[in-house]
């Protein structure tokens, strides 16, 4: 887990920190993270979408707020994108599914919640599926590739879900809501006015939304 900017509990805000490359990838993994030391409040590990990076949450003030409310808070860049190489063994379902859990392991989360826009719908939908226990929560923001898995899979994850798209995201928004529906402990929230990456669109809407969840899950 290469060059990152940490901070973990009982560090201080924005220390940079390294970490070593994981060695069953072989890769490093930049990313960013921040953090306070409350508790019980849940890690919360986020993903990206396809034009975007770890650096999005960040300049976002996702971190930070997450960071005021107690959360210990991770961002990074997946495989081929912002500062992180391309990766061979993601190509699959399940080499992106270990790959996600080599980090949650690597970064040593506590069952975090999974933040997962768009692109990244491709390494958090296997993760859920196979290792849902290891989630205290799941927030996908019209993710893809949810078509790639059946009613009866879905219908299997005990995992609290947040369901969240822009009422503008009528393509991808509104697909994955036709799957991710069968998620048994899931809630939808959907974001007037905003598109595709509706977090971006009403960035104060989509903060009230996850804080609201993750004191759901306290």
């Amino acid at each position: 887990l290469g060059a990152a900017q940490a901070c973990g509990r009982g560090a201080p805000r924005h220390t940079a920190a390294a970490a070593p490359s994981p060695r069953a990838l072989g890769r490093a993994l930049p990313g960013r993270s921040t953090a306070t030391a409350r508790w019980p409040a849940p890690d919360v590990l986020l993903l990206h979408g396809q034009a975007f990076s770890s650096g999005t949450w960040q300049a976002l003030g996702t971190l930070a707020l997450l960071a005021a409310e107690g959360h210990r808070a991770v961002a990074i860049d997946l495989p081929g994108y912002g500062d992180s190489p391309p990766a061979g063994s993601v190509a699959t379902q399940r080499g992106r599914a270990a790959f996600l859990r080599h980090v949650v392991q690597r970064l040593g989360l506590r069952r975090p919640v999974l933040v997962s826009p768009s692109m990244s719908g491709r390494f958090a939908l296997p993760f859920l599926l196979a290792h849902g226990r290891q989630l205290a929560g799941f927030v996908p923001i019209a993710p893809v590739g949810t078509r790639e898995y059946g009613a009866v899979q879905y219908q299997q994850v005990q995992t609290p879900t947040l369901i969240l798209y822009g009422d503008r995201d009528t393509g991808l928004g509104q697909q994955a809501l036709q799957s991710l529906r069968h998620l048994p402990k899931h809630r939808v929230v959907v974001l007037p006015g905003a598109g595709h990456a509706c977090y971006m669109d009403k960035p104060e809407d989509f903060h009230r939304a996850l804080l609201g969840f993750l004191g759901q899950l306290q």
